[in-house]
């Protein structure tokens, strides 16, 4: 198998559309496109457990329960496919890794912003069985999903820790000191494991589950236990629809919001409704790997916690968690952690962005607080009854 050839060429698609004039030309089309005042839901979606709420949405019939027509939700095979499908206007509601939408609003130029939050945690970093600590991967190589991910920042923060420092070695190995990065396709993140083109990866569920449960790979350190309660996706949806479809907006994200209170209920039911033997086959995956992720084990804590895969166990943080509302303390963190990550491409832009006035432009959370409210409120969620926190991070 050759390391990335797909990943390299959409990697290229993304970098070209997170500047302004690669932008351009799909901006151009989602202008030109007639606008259909009664438009149904169109969600693009990658088939992983970040896209939950919106599946869940869709197979519960949320969305129909709200007045709306929604499109079977189309799975699409990269990032770079579901931000050109969603700039251009095939797609209307998409989740994209938070990273990426700082990219697409303060790069592309794209009209379009952060309505509410998909998922928490979520993911992990996967190694092999020779490793068992962070500093054994120094001189090795590492992939991930993308260079513009919550995965590469919760990487790059543990590599430090442990005095390695991030690289991207296009010729010759890494150095002792340095851990090599590469941008992988998640689909290939687990045969490139167990056939040792790699050391680790990082990258959401249920791709570790895949690996632990194939005996290729083992979780070293789960995201969630790096970064309390992050998101990792996150809901992105055009301005044009926020500002002149306020009702049909407010009617999607309610609809969300009540998949993600059934999720949290429901979760064996979730891994069915997900998984290649449901009735939609949204993801390829199957229900006893999602499970892993969705309704684990009780004794699979225990496990970890002895491994040191979790290490901040009074946060009783969940593998993967849901509740939708953006808290603004994250994006601004988010936004000063990424000014000094080793990230390809451009990112010109993030040298003056203020991270509190890039919350406040990138994130509308008008519709979520108004259906979180009447779903509940913050406690429906098992969180305090507040719309700010302050975000905790430990390596």
């Amino acid at each position: 198998m050759a390391l990335n050839d797909l990943s390299r060429r959409d990697t290229m698609r993304l970098s070209a559309l997170f500047t302004a004039s690669g932008a351009l030309p799909l901006l151009r089309a989602f202008e030109a496109r007639a606008q259909e005042p009664d438009a149904p839901v169109r969600i693009g979606y990658l088939p992983i457990t970040d896209a939950t709420p919106l599946l869940v949405a869709h197979g519960k019939g949320y969305f129909e329960a709200e007045g709306l027509k929604a499109e079977k939700p189309v799975m699409l095979r990269s990032w770079a496919q579901v931000l050109e499908a969603f700039i251009s206007g095939q797609v209307n509601v998409v989740h994209l890794l938070s990273p990426m939408t700082v990219w697409a609003r303060f790069g592309s130029r794209a009209p379009a912003k952060v309505v509410a939050w998909n998922h928490t945690g979520g993911s992990g970093l996967s190694v092999g069985p020779q490793i068992n600590d962070v500093k054994d991967l120094g001189g090795k190589t590492v992939a991930i999903p993308f260079w513009y991910s919550i995965h590469n920042v919760v990487l790059q923060t543990l590599l430090r820790e442990s005095g390695l420092t991030p690289a991207s070695k296009k010729n010759g190995p890494p150095e002792t000191n340095e851990v090599n990065l590469v941008v992988m396709a998640p689909a290939d993140m687990v045969p490139a494991l167990a056939a040792n083109q790699i050391a680790g990866f990082i990258v959401a569920e249920p791709f570790n589950a895949a690996a632990e449960t194939l005996g290729v790979g083992k979780i070293l350190r789960f995201t969630g236990d790096v970064w309390k309660d992050h998101a990792c996706c996150v809901v992105f949806m055009h301005e044009r629809d926020l500002e002149q479809r306020p009702e049909w907006t407010q009617k999607v994200v309610n609809a969300m919001v009540r998949a993600q209170l059934w999720t949290r209920e429901h979760r064996s039911e979730t891994a069915a409704l997900l998984s290649k033997d449901g009735v939609n086959k949204y993801t390829p995956h199957a229900t006893a790997v999602l499970e892993k992720v969705l309704a684990p084990p009780e004794n699979d804590n225990a496990a970890y916690l002895k491994t040191g895969a979790i290490r901040n166990a009074e946060w009783r943080e969940r593998r993967i968690d849901f509740q939708p509302y953006p808290f603004p303390s994250y994006t601004e963190e988010l936004v000063r952690r990424l000014k000094p990550t080793l990230i390809e491409g451009s990112r010109a832009f993030l040298n003056d962005l203020d991270p509190a006035t890039a919350a406040r432009e990138l994130v509308d959370d008008r519709f979520v607080k108004a259906a979180v409210t009447a779903a509940g409120g913050m406690t429906a969620f098992g969180l305090p009854e507040s719309f700010t926190r302050s975000e905790v991070i430990s390596a």
